[in-house]
């Protein structure tokens, strides 16, 4: 703990005099040698084991990881897969950097084994472990420059969040920025040795630059902290080379991405700027509004499904902070008040940014995910330590000691039930189409030259690599009246390396405006992915398929859970079929099938 803390109570200080105390003894003042409750290496093979179960588990949420990076990889390794109009050269807003990293991992894990989905899980695994990495390591900064409890309390947060189970293992940019940040994070926390600014803005560099753009922006308070610290001290001249010393890291990964995207589309694409100005600047018609759009409260309903105490912990992190100071109360942990205060900040910025954007998704939120674990791990350690050490005639002192813990322990032990019981409710219900198109791996299914058709379900396509060599993913008509994905071009003689990266496709928009030549005449189709609920009756495009016997019968059907006939509990969190469940609370299911033509 840095002495200044102690002083915090004495009111003949001004202000300004406080705030540069506090930051000037900081930083000058060697770290205290605190040792986390874990070392690095064992709390790595504690993320690794959760993180691994979600690479080979976890369902895939969102389309965009399957059609915007998924797919691409397959094209680089094996030759084919779909193409979204982001690829298109026309329009080159996605980078082929991003896309090159993971093509690298997935052919090396091919020399394991040559079949396709194995390549798929041996990729997510290797996300997986990199994210245990930069957890790992974020947990023994959080533990060495805060306070080894508040790194426990981290842990435990990240390990038991279902946002983080999906997060940890998602072929995404956001949950690559995610990564980036950790590292920045520990660059910044951690004034061992001196200042690391120029490593941290490397890290958050290479986040917004190969993975996504706006996540850069979480970088601001670090830097606003910087400028004050160097106010104050009269370091302007260390400072600034430090940050052009991170600018210049960041400008390498920035120049090696050019280059390779100039490589992929044949002409010179700075593709960060594409996707600001895309999202930011596009115009009536288009940007990304024209993909759907949320209530402002959507980040705050997802963030307490997928976090439920924790990040009402996380918002109070503010709050919480503001009494210490006003009561010139100790943080308990080894930083000031004002340094606690940067390192909260990132949360509110960017859950505030988000939630005034009118489109709105799950992943945008991956880049924040440990600012919430740091928020709610500073928040309840605080609860704790007030609790702890309240005195005898306060209201909250008058409690038993052992009864105030009990319920502090209690909310921490239903936060960690709620997150394994959410887990496992998305597990449970969301997991047949990555079972259900495995069993096209059958030795017994014919496959070279067979085409498997998606209509309404086209959207749940986990990827080519669940498909075995030879067989190809067609949709075929369905309500779905925006754009869907093409496929990659693959002339090779006379085109060169790579020709469906640079070769302009056609039917291609920036409007989500559909194109008939994406669609497939259904009675080409070998084999048809379809799904029956009974709370729909289907339409004219969506039929019940599976109810057409003469046409269609069954390979595979595995539950799928009816949203729409299910109560709001079982949507939330996995709930058993047993008899003392009432009826209206149980969980009620669907078909999602693999149907084969006849004859």
């Amino acid at each position: 703990m840095y002495p200044e803390l102690a002083k915090g109570s004495n009111t003949s200080m001004s202000a300004a005099q406080r705030t540069s105390t506090s930051l000037a003894t900081a930083s000058k003042r060697p770290s205290t040698s605190t040792q986390s409750l874990l070392d690095p290496i064992s709390a790595f093979y504690i993320f690794a084991v959760v993180n691994v179960l979600a690479a080979l588990y976890a369902p895939i949420q969102d389309c965009d990881e399957v059609f915007n990076y998924w797919e691409p990889t397959h094209y680089l390794n094996r030759g084919y897969g779909l193409q979204t109009w982001e690829y298109s050269p026309e329009f080159s807003i996605r980078s082929w950097l991003y896309i090159v990293i993971h093509a690298i991992v997935g052919k090396f894990g091919s020399l394991f084994s040559t079949k396709p989905n194995f390549e798929f899980y041996f990729i997510r695994t290797m996300l997986a472990l990199t994210c245990s990495c930069c957890e790992a390591r974020l947990f023994s900064t959080i533990s060495r420059s805060l306070n080894p409890r508040v790194g426990a309390w981290f842990m435990i947060i990240m390990l038991s969040s279902p946002g983080m189970f999906h997060a940890s293992a998602a072929y995404l940019p956001s949950s690559f920025s995610m990564y980036m940040i950790m590292l920045g994070m520990t660059s910044f926390m951690d004034w061992r040795g001196g200042s690391k600014t120029h490593v941290g803005i490397m890290w958050f560099g290479i986040g917004g630059i190969v993975g996504w753009p706006f996540a850069a922006a979480l970088i601001s308070p670090f830097i606003v902290e910087e400028l004050l610290f160097a106010s104050i001290t009269r370091d302007g001249v260390e400072m600034a080379r430090r940050f052009v010393d991170g600018i210049v890291r960041s400008g390498l990964v920035l120049a090696l991405q050019i280059a390779i995207d100039t490589f992929f589309y044949h002409k010179v694409v700075v593709v960060p700027w594409k996707i600001v100005s895309y999202n930011v600047f596009s115009g009536p018609g288009r940007g990304p509004d024209i993909f759907g759009t949320e209530p402002f409260g959507f980040y705050f309903r997802n963030l307490l499904l997928n976090f439920n105490i924790w990040f009402l912990l996380a918002l109070s992190a503010g709050p919480c902070l503001l009494l210490q100071y006003m009561y010139k109360l100790e943080t308990s942990t080894k930083s000031t008040h004002l340094r606690i205060a940067f390192f909260i900040t990132p949360f509110y910025m960017w859950l505030a940014i988000f939630s005034a954007q009118p489109h709105k998704e799950e992943r945008f939120m991956y880049p924040v995910y440990p600012f919430l674990g740091l928020n709610a791990a500073i928040t309840l350690h605080s609860i704790l330590a007030y609790v702890g050490s309240s005195k005898r005639n306060s209201l909250v002192g008058m409690i038993p000691a052992k009864v105030r813990f009990a319920v502090v322990f209690a909310g921490v032990i239903l936060s960690v039930d709620l997150g394994i019981l959410r887990t496992l409710g998305l597990f449970t219900a969301y997991r047949a189409p990555l079972q259900v198109y495995s069993a096209l791996q059958r030795s017994d299914l014919p496959a070279q030259g067979e085409f498997v058709c998606i209509g309404k379900e086209w959207y749940r396509f986990p990827s080519s690599y669940f498909l075995p060599k030879g067989m190809r993913a067609k949709f075929i008509r369905s309500d779905f009246d925006g754009l869907l994905p093409g496929e990659f071009n693959e002339a090779k003689v006379g085109f060169g390396l790579f020709a469906g990266t640079w070769l302009i496709p056609a039917g291609m928009n920036d409007h989500n405006i559909a194109d008939p030549g994406k669609l497939f005449d259904i009675s080409h189709c070998s084999y048809l992915i379809d799904s029956r609920f009974p709370s729909s009756n289907g339409s004219v495009l969506e039929p019940n398929y599976i109810l057409d016997k003469d046409t269609w019968e069954e390979v595979q059907c595995n539950e799928f859970l009816d949203i729409a006939s299910t109560n709001w509990i079982g949507r939330i969190i996995a709930l058993p079929n047993v008899p003392w469940i009432p009826q209206k609370y149980r969980r009620h299911w669907g078909q999602y099938c693999l149907l084969k033509r006849r004859g």
